[in-house]
């Protein structure tokens, strides 16, 4: 692939929605560019919120392309997962196993609490680039640039728009309309809390399933865990307070492994985030003009396959690479399109198959002929995902044969 030889970006400004971490790693990966990137975030401060997740070695390798030595910064920040075991709701273990990303693929799995990453990546960009307290309602474009408005009469004029603004990106709604996210059909409670237990290994995950209903909890570094629950559920509960939320939850999981009753146990009812399992249907181009989408916003998916971040990161580094390498935005756009929607597409669709295929329990009586087709297809398939690596042109490699029937 012939890179063109360009004078420069053909940006000079950006604005980015959203100071999640899509939103951050853009703008870091945008000013390495010598882009003038900057965040416009809703929230008036960055508190400690969200749960946790996983990055990869594709989110990683993303990462590291984007600012060098950012993801050993990451490292101190996280917890690295040596082992996943999955046991029965009484706690005897059914199968355990080693990580072998390392060895795989170059990059270990880290674990985080989502708040522990956002602040590595906001100390990764002068303060002066990070705006909160700016919730945006909506812009306007026209040939020589795009305007962003926010509440309290605020606005910001900029070259390029760029909404990192999650799955219900206020710049999505204006820029597709294409109304509220898919619900998948199960509902998702989580937190993370400092606790600590003689059962709970360090650097483990551990995973148990029960009737329409699944349970993990992990290590996320300083002494804190995460907990979530999945329940597989038709229509989205009433609403319900904190503290019957909490109720809910310590009545369903009565008799299970008493280290998981415990941690429910011990979190505070206002630390339990609950939301439903939501995604879109892929777009065939999230572009117009000067305004693009990127991570959730352009293509929310399941956490089944915990594929989100780390697709996000991917954006993030192809983005800028799009805005230093060609002679237009509209040539950088369509570009970064071209990139990233056939894989994330892919990723869209996988995620949403395994949300369904989340609370399965028969998978043991399966054709062992199948199941061994079935363990090739998984393999080659990571390999795709996790193979990701910035400097290599077959990052572009688009997955082909893929089938989620």
């Amino acid at each position: 692939m012939e890179i063109k030889q360009v004078s420069g970006p053909v940006v000079h400004k950006v604005a980015v929605i959203g100071g999640g971490l899509g939103g951050l790693a853009t703008a870091i990966a945008l000013r390495k560019q010598g882009i003038d990137a900057h965040v416009y975030e809703r929230a008036k401060e960055f508190c400690p919120v969200g749960a946790g997740l996983a990055l990869f070695s594709n989110g990683l390798n993303s990462l590291d392309a984007i600012s060098p030595g950012i993801v050993e910064n990451l490292k101190r920040a996280s917890c690295q997962l040596n082992q996943s075991v999955f046991k029965k709701y009484t706690g005897e273990t059914i199968t355990q196993n080693t990580a072998t990303h390392q060895e795989k693929y170059g990059q270990p799995t880290l674990v985080f609490w989502w708040w522990r990453l956002q602040q590595v990546l906001a100390c990764a960009l002068p303060p002066e680039a990070i705006h909160l307290g700016y919730r945006c309602i909506g812009f306007e474009q026209d040939e020589n640039g795009v305007t962003a408005y926010f509440d309290g009469d605020k606005s910001v004029r900029a070259d390029l728009l760029i909404g990192a603004d999650g799955i219900n990106s206020p710049v999505r709604k204006t820029l597709i309309g294409d109304g509220e996210p898919r619900y998948l059909g199960s509902m998702s409670w989580r937190a993370v809390i400092e606790y600590n237990h003689e059962l709970l290994n360090p650097n483990e995950l551990i995973f148990m399933k029960g009737e329409q209903k699944v349970i993990y909890f992990f290590d996320v570094g300083g002494g804190y865990r995460c907990w979530t629950l999945r329940v597989l559920m038709p229509k989205s509960p009433v609403h319900e307070s904190a503290a019957e939320i909490k109720s809910r939850i310590v009545d369903q999981f009565s008799g299970w492994w008493e280290p998981l009753t415990g941690i429910i146990g011990a979190t505070d009812p206002e630390q339990i985030l609950f939301a439903p399992i939501c995604d879109r249907l892929p777009l065939k181009s999230w572009s117009q003009g000067r305004v693009t989408l990127l991570g959730d916003a352009a293509h929310p998916m399941s956490p089944s396959l915990a594929h989100g971040a780390n697709s996000t990161f991917e954006d993030a580094y192809e983005l800028a690479q799009c805005l230093s390498e060609s002679s237009s935005i509209a040539e950088a756009l369509t570009t970064y399109e071209n990139r990233r929607i056939p894989r994330t597409q892919v990723l869209q669709d996988r995620s949403a198959l395994a949300e369904q295929r989340f609370y399965v329990t028969d998978i043991g009586t399966q054709d062992p002929e199948k199941a061994a087709r079935e363990r090739v297809a998984l393999e080659e398939f990571q390999s795709w995902v996790y193979g990701y690596d910035p400097n290599s042109e077959s990052r572009l490699k688009p997955w082909m044969e893929i089938s989620v029937t």
